[in-house]
């Protein structure tokens, strides 16, 4: 753990010490960290509004199997993954998983741009199903390594700091498409978005020494994590504490599905072509992000290190206890951006630093393995409820302030879960010091 404040502490260093409670030897790991985080997040929102827009073309009575595309899509990738990192060191398979996702989004540059037809066939729901697996895989990576290389104390100070690198390179993503997306069209935006992500492998290489001594003894050996392809899932199964996160994680998609859904419904009555939905989604991005970085920057780490992981979890839910519930009175397009834009920048701002603060706490392997799996898997499944569940209320006739109103007690468990998240995260760092404290 590094020391208190001392004088010597630079003006730059004092101001960001102030914002996110650095202390001395944390500035390099964290700036790198922020940049590391700016240029995965900037390479996503690139592509995450040329996604919904998709999205918003297929209409939402093909959703539900974009889903189902995608959590197969996840279970196919799982053990492929738990593989390379059973079998290389951390600094090795983090480049190798991103640059793979970069051959292949260069390889849908090449079809849109050479094959332009395409993208209105066989290319929009592989393109869609892709995305949304960049989506989880790319930031789940980056959180394991995050977890892998500061103590807990240092990702409830440092953790909501960190993120402002994300939110930072979520809002450059956002502008930049909605900047440029009438005009360099979309295998340029694709394009852009891969050059983001080879920077972001760069800044990985250059990342110094973990603060954790277990990590660090392991790196300089250049030992990778170990266990089977198959370990990440039979840990989640063992431990209360991994299914809990689960639960959690499954709460958040459902309800995020929900939303989901109904931005289709909204934007496809709003907005007629596809140039024009793109440019909308980017500027509701633009704001969420915007949002985001003033929570990140000034409430986050001290939310989490004053109140606890805890409060911080339950947060999220207590405001969409009260979005669904005004749904669920007047499902207007005002009701919907101003919900949809809060609820999306709590997640951002308190419930993902929060639940990253989690893995802390967990052994190495599932640092990366089980985490992956709930990031993934879980998520995906989470939409899988929502999205099935979704389609077929719809079917029923039920309205779209009816689900919302669905939305509500699911809000209020998950809201239950995070609390409970959060004691027993506080009960293992405890026991992780005082363990420390016994070997010293």
């Amino acid at each position: 753990m590094t020391s208190a404040a001392t004088p010597s502490r630079s003006p730059f260093a004092a101001v960001h010490g102030r914002l996110g409670t650095i202390e001395p030897g944390e500035m390099r790991a964290t700036l790198l960290a922020c940049l590391y985080f700016f240029f995965l997040l900037a390479s996503y929102f690139i592509l995450r509004s040329v996604r919904d827009a998709v999205g918003v073309a297929a209409g939402v009575q093909n959703l539900s199997w974009l889903f189902t595309g995608t959590l197969v899509a996840t279970i196919l990738l799982n053990p492929v993954f738990a593989t390379v990192v059973s079998s290389l060191p951390v600094r090795r398979f983090i480049p190798i998983v991103y640059r793979t996702f970069g051959v292949l989004l260069l390889g849908f540059v090449a079809a849109v741009y050479w094959w332009p037809e395409s993208y209105n066939g066989w290319m929009q729901p592989a393109f869609w199903i892709w995305t949304s697996v960049f989506s989880l895989f790319v930031p789940s990576v980056f959180w394991g390594f995050m977890a892998d290389t500061f103590h807990p104390e240092q990702g409830k100070r440092l953790f909501g700091f960190i993120s402002v690198g994300g939110t930072l390179g979520a809002l450059a993503g956002s502008a930049l498409t909605a900047a440029l997306a009438k005009i360099v069209g979309t295998a340029a935006l694709m394009l852009i978005s891969a050059a983001m992500l080879e920077i972001a492998v760069q800044v990985v290489r250059r990342f110094p020494p973990s603060f954790r001594s277990d990590t660090r003894k392991r790196e300089e050996e250049k030992r990778p994590i170990g266990g089977s392809s198959f370990s990440g899932f039979i840990n989640v199964v063992k431990s209360p504490y991994l299914l809990g996160i689960c639960l959690y994680m499954l709460l958040f998609t459902v309800g995020t599905t929900v939303l989901y859904f109904q931005q289709a419904e909204i934007v496809a009555e709003a907005y007629s072509d596809r140039e024009s939905r793109t440019a909308f989604l980017a500027q509701i991005d633009f704001m969420v992000q915007l949002l985001t970085v003033f929570a990140q920057l000034f409430l986050t780490g001290r939310i989490i290190k004053w109140l606890g992981v805890g409060f911080t979890l339950a947060i999220l839910p207590a405001m969409s206890i009260i979005g669904f519930g005004a749904l669920g009175v007047t499902a207007s397009f005002a009701v919907f951006v101003a919900f949809s834009v809060l609820r999306r920048a709590g997640s951002y701002g308190f419930a993902n630093p929060a639940r990253e603060v989690l893995f802390t706490v967990v052994r190495p392997e599932d640092k990366y393995k089980a985490k992956n799996l709930i990031d993934t898997f879980v998520y995906r499944s989470g939409d899988q409820i929502g999205a099935w569940s979704y389609r077929g209320f719809t079917a029923l006739g039920l309205s779209m302030s009816g689900i919302a109103l669905m939305a509500v007690p699911l809000s209020a468990l998950w809201l239950a879960v995070g609390i409970w998240l959060g004691r027993r995260q506080a009960s293992r760092q405890a026991s992780m010091e005082g363990e420390g404290a016994t070997r010293v």
